[in-house]
């Protein structure tokens, strides 16, 4: 494995010194979590219990849509252990769970927004839509008495398409959004688009399909609420303590003061555990009218239904290029799946998202994307890993790799025409987006060389022996990642010698513990193994924006570099009067506070343990080195990028597909923790791979979610996946102090497009142009008795 970072120089550094240098940025120092994870010692939320804690359980639509024409609770109510059944008309005076995105449609209408409550009203949208629910003394208890619920639903018409739901004459799903659609969102100049595709020499056209996904995170959903002393406090896994914080106090009508939540170990996000459920506002109600604890664990089978999915589009990708296979325009035009309501971002992934992430590493000077959105009775669409960035990517390299198909151009070559090249940075692009560096050529063909594409013939000749297709798949991508935004660091020198560094983004498994720990260190020379990360309670918090859109390390990390400068401006005061200097004499470096030309110094770790012992210092000195520091956070957006190659192996009489060969290069900047990086990397990669090869979410015409566990859904495993060859090609951002780019949603991107890309190159020697996702052996074997053609000898 290559990474290579720039080095850190050791020469004339003492023990201690050179003891933090191994845990400085770029150093891939193991994760400290870990050992804790390994042994069961992590406290995830189902782990947390209170004394006296009742249970709750959800009674859910068994039906995609209808009216509700009563709900009996009185057997229920009767059963053993039952303190409460309650129902919409319970829950009546609570805010409505929002959607925080705020589009036009292009003739500029808002984003129709209906109304959601915690509980269904009226209506019934999707099964698995909580219509109520049960707390008891304990769990079987709670879950006995749903099962008595009785809820009479008069059944609807259901729509599960989004392209069937915005048809003339469709099931209505809100009697406000005419034809189901909440957004007819178009970006770009329509007339200048049209005239580049009228003067082409040639129109690629590509139908293709970004398949619903179930989220599946190892932990399910949990929640533990509590009220106290007119206070709410929620025990819950999230994607950042402040957000949650702020929705919870909106939907329950008090003030965020009057809110707590605490975060501890997440099993998994994706985007998903980002907002506010249905749950949370149902458990907050019991809690504050029974006077005790309300615990609620979502289960693998419910979870399918009542968490989010994701991606789910259809899409008609166009690309017009000149006669020498330079990009002239593109044209995105798609129907997207809401499901039956607005998740928190809801139409973001595939309308704002898409623009910023379809332009990729290329010149493309048009670009134009029209998207409508449409409700269906299904379950709602939320962020997954990506959001967005693995689709507008693989769209774009789809519509690459077919017109250097049709066109007879070799792939690699259109691809390195159409290059932006570092000397046109800063660049602004069609997207709206402005690139301010990058090396996409050289990053490109150094990926090509690390897997050895001069020698993929000789491997396909060896494949052909053993009756196997071999093909190879090039995915480049640039993804755009989430934009400035305030974040904070709260840095505290504790008694005990240890730092507390505490700041408002939150680690649901990437491991911020690690980095953020080595940025502080080599900021402050503070011994790594001293300083305790804190992001999981919002009373500790001074402000934080959670995680998301490979955002964690430019937010947390600019805010840590600037919060440090705080430090040492006011460490410099207070070794001043300790060295008897004036603080204009006094340097900080290695962690020491120096006089300039001498020898005489004193550790900021000294320094913090003298402040704590008492110094006689005046009132208008530092009394502590303590910050909470607040950032505008990083100056712009950044834009990771990088190459991509798979190779498989298919097997033509059954369709089964090997992946044999992973290479990738990235360019994320400086890289804090290549280890974490390549973590990362793996695990976004194999998601990829899972959509491309095996997932699917499928319902049936009545609403019925058909692939409801994993019985039925599959989901990629360590046999699906190969060795991964990795490389580093960093071109720093001056975006922000540490020079990074975002990371965590990368290899979704590159590993979705190369691997679709693989199995139709190695589809190609039957003909086959195009197959949609996912590229099951059915599928693929159907694809092949469909061309129609022998075996390729």
């Amino acid at each position: 494995m290559n990474l290579q970072q720039p080095t850190l120089g050791t020469d004339g550094l003492t023990a201690e010194e050179l003891a933090t240098a191994k845990f400085a940025v770029g150093q891939s120092v193991p994760r400290v979590e870990d050992p804790m994870l390994l042994r069961g010692l992590g406290r995830y939320t189902d782990d947390v219990g209170l004394p006296g804690q009742a249970y709750m359980a959800m009674v859910r639509s068994s039906v995609a849509h209808g009216t509700i024409r009563a709900i009996d609770k009185e057997a229920a109510r009767k059963m053993p252990g039952v303190l409460a059944v309650y129902d919409s008309a319970d829950l009546q005076g609570y805010g409505t769970l929002k959607c925080a995105v705020a589009l036009t449609s292009r003739d500029g209408t808002p984003l129709k927004k209906p109304r959601r409550e915690a509980l269904a009203v009226g209506k019934v949208r999707y099964v698995g839509d909580p219509v109520a629910f049960v707390v008891a003394e304990t769990l079987l208890q709670a879950k006995d008495a749903a099962e008595a619920v009785i809820v009479d639903i008069d059944p609807l018409p259901a729509v599960t398409s989004a392209e069937a739901g915005a048809r003339p004459g469709a099931p209505q799903i809100y009697d406000d959004v005419p034809n189901n659609i909440a957004i007819d969102f178009h970006f770009g100049d329509t007339a200048a688009v049209d005239a580049a595709f009228a003067k082409a020499a040639h129109v690629t056209r590509v139908q293709m399909e970004n398949t619903r996904l179930v989220i599946n995170p190892m932990e399910p959903r949990a929640a533990l609420g509590v009220y106290e002393n007119d206070r709410f406090t929620l025990y819950t896994c999230s994607q950042g303590v402040m957000g949650m914080r702020a929705s919870v106090a909106d939907i329950m009508g008090v003030d965020v003061k009057n809110v707590r939540v605490l975060t501890g170990q997440v099993g998994g996000s994706f985007g998903m555990k980002a907002m506010a459920f249905p749950e949370y506002i149902c458990l907050l109600h019991a809690a504050r009218a029974l006077g005790r604890p309300v615990k609620w664990t979502d289960e693998r089978s419910t979870s399918f239904v009542s968490d989010g999915h994701g991606r789910a589009a259809d899409v008609v990708g166009e690309l017009a290029l000149d006669a020498d296979g330079k990009f002239l325009a593109v044209r995105f035009t798609s129907f997207a799946d809401l499901g039956a309501f607005l998740s928190t971002f809801g139409p973001f992934m595939a309308t704002a998202n898409i623009v910023k992430n379809s332009q990729g590493m290329y010149r493309t000077p048009l670009m134009e994307v029209s998207t409508k959105c449409v409700f269906t009775n299904t379950v709602q669409i939320t962020p997954y890993r990506g959001a967005g960035r693995p689709e507008g990517n693989y769209y774009m390299e789809r519509l690459v790799d077919a017109a250097a198909s049709e066109m007879g151009i070799d792939r690699i070559a259109i691809r390195r025409r159409n290059l932006i090249a570092p000397s046109e940075f800063p660049r602004k692009t069609a997207s709206a987006a402005t690139y301010d560096c990058g090396d996409f050529a050289a990053l490109t063909k150094q990926a090509l060389e690390l897997a050895d594409i001069k020698g993929f013939a000789k491997r396909k000749r060896e494949s052909r022996k053993r009756g196997k297709l071999r093909g190879l798949g090039v995915g480049n991508y640039l993804e755009v990642t989430a934009g400035p935004a305030k974040e904070s660091a709260t840095i505290l020198f504790n008694a005990d010698g240890t730092v507390t560094l505490t700041t408002g983004t939150l680690d649901f498994g990437m491991g911020h513990a690690t980095p953020f720990a080595q940025v502080l260190s080599q900021q402050l020379g503070i011994p790594f193994d001293k300083i305790k990360l804190v992001q999981g309670d919002s009373d500790r918090i001074a402000v934080g924006g959670g995680s998301g859109g490979s955002k964690s390390i430019m937010h947390s990390g600019t805010a840590i570099v600037e919060g440090s400068a705080k430090v040492v401006e006011k460490g410099k005061q207070v070794a001043g009067y300790v060295l008897e200097a004036s603080p204009a004499d006094i340097a900080f470096e290695h962690g020491k506070f120096v006089i300039v030309g001498t020898d005489r110094s004193i550790s900021i770790m000294e320094l913090a343990r003298k402040l704590h012992s008492g110094l006689n210092l005046p009132a208008d000195a530092p009394q502590s080195l303590d910050v909470v520091h607040i950032s505008d956070g990083p100056g712009a957006w950044t834009f990771p990028n990088g190459c991509h190659v798979s190779e498989v192996e298919v097997d033509p009489d059954t369709g089964a597909v090997e992946v044999v060969k992973y290479c990738a290069v990235n360019d994320f900047g400086i890289v804090v923790n290549p280890m974490i990086v390549a973590g990362q990397l793996h695990g976004g990669v194999a998601q990829g791979i899972g959509q491309a090869l095996m997932e699917k979410a499928v319902y049936d015409g009545d609403g019925q979610l058909l692939t409801g566990s994993f019985m039925d859904y599959a989901m990629p495993r360590a046999v699906d996946m190969p060795s991964f060859e990795l490389g580093n090609h960093p071109v720093p951002t001056k975006t922000n102090p540490l020079g990074v780019k975002g990371c965590g949603e990368a290899g979704c991107a590159g590993g979705l497009t190369s691997m679709m890309n693989a199995v139709i190159d190695a589809l190609s020697d039957y003909g086959i142009r195009h197959v949609d996702m996912p590229l099951t052996p059915y599928r693929i074997w159907q694809a092949i008795q469909a061309a129609g053609i022998k075996r390729p000898q």
